[in-house]
């Protein structure tokens, strides 16, 4: 028979784990809602230039909207991370023909990525190795938190420009009215804390790791 004692020390240690397991709940909560609320929900007009742009793959509206700003010269070269190894910037042109000269001369193409963790290191040593201090970051505004923050790891004294390409689902409808739209919020927002863990136990990035960059004359 149970005593007493051992009765109120387990209600105790009961009522302790609920109001914890409440604690972390609520503090995912409100987090979510702070991630929500600072997510980009209009198309950026920039007003500065930068050393380079990178852009993180995942959307022809990104390598697109990428292609303009270098047009328009805000950066001196663009970097594309996370290319699909079959493809080309023969491909990329096809795609997107009105910039196949900016693509034969001003674009690099890396093939190494297969994350947003290998996105960062990638354009580390992208800028490092052409002493880029300024970066426009081009992703879509749900991937832009998460990307900055791998980002600023990689390269904590550089100065970053976001430029976040809203899809046209998000244009039309708030994120909460479409379920897969949902997914997208909720998984990135799960996504978004583990990198910042994650992080935490990170050492400072090393300089000699290898990368697979191809100059965009590669078709």
């Amino acid at each position: 028979m149970i005593s007493l004692k051992a009765a109120v020390r387990t209600r105790r240690w009961r009522s302790a784990v609920i109001r914890l397991v409440a604690l972390g709940a609520a503090v995912l909560v409100v987090g979510f809602a702070v991630f929500v609320w600072r997510l980009p929900n209009h198309q950026v007009a920039l007003d500065r230039n930068a050393d380079g742009i990178v852009v993180l793959t995942g959307g022809t509206s990104r390598v697109s909207d990428a292609l303009e700003l270098l047009a328009a010269r805000r950066g001196k070269r663009l970097l594309i991370t996370g290319v699909n190894p079959g493809t080309t910037t023969a491909d990329i042109a096809r795609e997107i023909p009105n910039y196949r000269s900016l693509l034969t001369c001003c674009v690099d193409l890396d093939y190494s990525a297969i994350n947003t963790f290998g996105n960062a290191t990638q354009a580390r040593l992208w800028a490092t190795d052409r002493g880029f201090h300024s970066l426009i970051v081009v992703t879509s505004a749900y991937h832009m938190p998460r990307a900055l923050a791998e980002l600023t790891h990689q390269l904590p004294h550089a100065t970053l420009i976001p430029f976040p390409v809203l899809s046209d689902r998000l244009r039309i409808e708030p994120w909460w009215s479409n379920g897969d739209t949902t997914k997208v919020v909720v998984s990135e927002y799960f996504k978004y804390l583990f990198a910042q863990v994650r992080m935490r136990f990170d050492s400072a990035p090393a300089d000699s790791s290898t990368n697979r960059l191809s100059a965009a004359n590669r078709s």
